[in-house]
Protein backbone atom coordinates (compact mmCIF):
# COMPACT_ATOMS: atom_id res chain seq x y z
CA UNK A 1 0.00 0.00 0.00
CA UNK A 2 2.74 2.48 0.99
CA UNK A 3 4.77 1.53 -2.09
CA UNK A 4 1.75 2.29 -4.32
CA UNK A 5 1.31 5.68 -2.64
CA UNK A 6 4.97 6.54 -3.20
CA UNK A 7 4.73 5.53 -6.86
CA UNK A 8 1.58 7.64 -7.29
CA UNK A 9 3.24 10.71 -5.74
CA UNK A 10 6.34 10.24 -7.93
CA UNK A 11 4.19 9.86 -11.06
CA UNK A 12 2.18 12.98 -10.28
CA UNK A 13 5.36 14.96 -9.60
CA UNK A 14 6.84 14.01 -12.96
CA UNK A 15 3.63 14.73 -14.85
CA UNK A 16 3.37 18.16 -13.19
CA UNK A 17 6.94 18.98 -14.22
CA UNK A 18 6.03 18.17 -17.82
CA UNK A 19 3.26 20.78 -17.87
CA UNK A 20 5.54 23.80 -17.46
CA UNK A 21 7.81 25.03 -20.21
CA UNK A 22 11.40 23.99 -19.71
CA UNK A 23 14.17 26.60 -19.88
CA UNK A 24 16.48 26.00 -22.82
CA UNK A 25 20.09 27.06 -23.16
CA UNK A 26 19.29 27.58 -26.85
CA UNK A 27 16.81 30.39 -26.14
CA UNK A 28 18.48 33.76 -26.75
CA UNK A 29 18.73 35.97 -23.68
CA UNK A 30 16.70 39.15 -23.42
CA UNK A 31 15.95 41.76 -20.78
CA UNK A 32 12.80 42.65 -18.88
CA UNK A 33 11.69 45.68 -16.90
CA UNK A 34 8.91 45.42 -14.30
CA UNK A 35 6.98 48.55 -13.32
CA UNK A 36 7.50 47.29 -9.78
CA UNK A 37 8.78 44.05 -8.28
CA UNK A 38 6.93 44.62 -4.99
CA UNK A 39 3.21 44.98 -4.48
CA UNK A 40 2.41 46.62 -1.16
CA UNK A 41 -1.14 45.87 -0.06
CA UNK A 42 -0.68 48.20 2.89
CA UNK A 43 -3.41 47.44 5.42
CA UNK A 44 -6.14 45.47 3.68
CA UNK A 45 -9.35 44.31 5.34
CA UNK A 46 -10.08 40.63 5.81
CA UNK A 47 -12.00 39.13 2.84
CA UNK A 48 -11.08 42.10 0.58
CA UNK A 49 -10.20 41.71 -3.08
CA UNK A 50 -6.63 40.42 -3.11
CA UNK A 51 -6.15 40.58 -6.91
CA UNK A 52 -3.13 42.59 -8.06
CA UNK A 53 -1.09 42.84 -11.27
CA UNK A 54 2.63 42.93 -12.00
CA UNK A 55 3.19 44.73 -15.34
CA UNK A 56 6.38 44.32 -17.34
CA UNK A 57 7.98 45.13 -20.68
CA UNK A 58 10.40 43.13 -22.81
CA UNK A 59 13.25 45.64 -23.15
CA UNK A 60 15.54 43.26 -25.02
CA UNK A 61 16.06 42.24 -28.62
CA UNK A 62 14.61 38.71 -28.39
CA UNK A 63 11.22 37.28 -27.34
CA UNK A 64 10.74 37.02 -23.56
CA UNK A 65 9.62 33.59 -22.39
CA UNK A 66 8.04 32.96 -19.00
CA UNK A 67 8.84 29.31 -18.32
CA UNK A 68 7.40 28.95 -14.84
CA UNK A 69 6.34 30.90 -11.77
CA UNK A 70 6.92 29.45 -8.31
CA UNK A 71 5.00 30.77 -5.36
CA UNK A 72 5.95 30.67 -1.68
CA UNK A 73 2.50 31.74 -0.61
CA UNK A 74 -1.18 31.05 -0.47
CA UNK A 75 -1.60 33.26 -3.50
CA UNK A 76 -2.86 32.04 -6.82
CA UNK A 77 -1.31 33.01 -10.09
CA UNK A 78 -4.44 33.96 -12.02
CA UNK A 79 -2.84 35.03 -15.26
CA UNK A 80 0.56 34.78 -16.88
CA UNK A 81 1.75 35.02 -20.48
CA UNK A 82 1.29 31.75 -22.35
CA UNK A 83 3.19 32.94 -25.45
CA UNK A 84 6.54 34.74 -25.74
CA UNK A 85 6.45 38.53 -25.37
CA UNK A 86 7.96 40.24 -28.41
CA UNK A 87 10.65 42.93 -27.98
CA UNK A 88 9.05 46.23 -26.96
CA UNK A 89 5.76 44.53 -25.98
CA UNK A 90 4.25 44.38 -22.50
CA UNK A 91 2.73 41.64 -20.41
CA UNK A 92 1.15 41.01 -17.01
CA UNK A 93 1.27 38.50 -14.22
CA UNK A 94 -1.95 38.65 -12.21
CA UNK A 95 -1.96 37.25 -8.67
CA UNK A 96 -4.59 36.86 -5.98
CA UNK A 97 -3.65 36.83 -2.30
CA UNK A 98 -6.10 35.03 0.00
CA UNK A 99 -7.21 37.73 2.45
CA UNK A 100 -9.13 35.37 4.75
CA UNK A 101 -6.29 35.06 7.28
CA UNK A 102 -5.45 38.08 9.46
CA UNK A 103 -1.77 38.95 9.74
CA UNK A 104 1.28 40.06 7.78
CA UNK A 105 1.76 39.45 4.06
CA UNK A 106 5.40 38.63 3.29
CA UNK A 107 5.53 36.43 0.19
CA UNK A 108 7.71 35.89 -2.86
CA UNK A 109 6.99 34.71 -6.39
CA UNK A 110 9.93 33.51 -8.49
CA UNK A 111 9.59 34.01 -12.25
CA UNK A 112 11.82 31.72 -14.33
CA UNK A 113 12.56 33.30 -17.70
CA UNK A 114 15.15 33.72 -20.47
CA UNK A 115 17.00 36.70 -18.99
CA UNK A 116 20.67 36.62 -18.01
CA UNK A 117 19.82 36.25 -14.31
CA UNK A 118 17.37 33.40 -15.21
CA UNK A 119 14.83 34.56 -12.61
CA UNK A 120 13.07 37.57 -11.15
CA UNK A 121 11.77 37.74 -7.57
CA UNK A 122 8.39 39.44 -7.18
CA UNK A 123 7.23 40.28 -3.66
CA UNK A 124 3.90 40.78 -1.93
CA UNK A 125 3.78 42.64 1.38
CA UNK A 126 1.27 44.25 3.66
CA UNK A 127 -1.08 43.27 6.46
CA UNK A 128 -4.55 41.76 6.52
CA UNK A 129 -6.63 43.38 9.28
CA UNK A 130 -10.07 42.66 10.79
Amino acid sequence: MMKNLILLVAFLSFTQMGVAQKPSTLDPMTTVEFETTTIDYGEIKKDSDGVRTFKFKNTGEHPLKIYQIYSSCRCDILEQPEKPIAPGETGVIKVKYDTKKIGPIVKTLTVITNIKEKQVALRLKGRVIE
